[in-house]
């Protein structure tokens, strides 16, 4: 890189390495909320489902009505589209029911599609004569754990939320170090 182009750089992340830390701050926000409020935050979270859903659908009917006339099946777009408001509207309905179930079902394919994999993945290192325990023993952990999220959906939730909590967090330190990182290669 050229001198000038780095001199560029380092003028614009100055100006901006700010931006970094607001959104840091707000990461750190969310992570303590959710550990300190965790009724509300999965309140919160099955609303934010919902209205993702809901507009998530919006939009997919307009692009499918947009390209109509030039996809050949931008039907199916607009089918998807239906669906997501479908959901949103009845997400919204028996809120906030509808959505807890629908991230805990999604949790427990997850897992169950995942652990088999897994497995599947054990029995091919096996065959090839390579170390296969772990793997396996990994997606056996998660299909037992796919049947556990489904009989005891509060804990999926707990679960749900303290992984959100912990990235929210993790994630907003280490933001606001590559922020005042930022700020200090620009002073150098």
């Amino acid at each position: 890189m050229s001198v000038p182009v780095l001199d560029d750089l380092k003028h614009r992340y100055h100006r901006t390495w700010w931006a970094l830390v607001l959104r840091a701050l707000l990461g750190l926000a969310v992570g303590v909320f959710i550990l300190l409020r965790p009724l509300d935050s999965v309140a919160a979270f099955a609303l934010v489902i919902a209205l993702w859903a809901l507009f998530s659908g919006m939009v997919d009917i307009v692009h499918a009505v947009e390209l109509a006339k030039v996809l050949k099946h931008w039907w199916i777009l607009l089918v998807a589209g239906l669906v997501g408001v479908g959901f949103g509207v009845v997400a919204l309905i028996y809120y906030p029911a509808v959505s807890l179930a629908f991230a805990v079902l999604v949790a427990a394919w997850w897992l169950l599609v995942t652990g088999l994999l897994a497995i599947y993945a054990a029995y091919r290192l096996k065959k090839l004569g390579l170390s296969w325990g772990w793997t396996g023993a990994a997606g056996v952990v998660a299909v037992v754990a796919s049947g556990f999220a489904l009989f005891v959906p509060p804990i999926t939730l707990a679960a749900i939320m303290a992984i959100i909590a912990v990235y929210a967090i993790v994630s907003g330190i280490v933001l606001i170090v590559g922020a005042f990182r930022l700020r200090s290669l620009v002073r150098a």
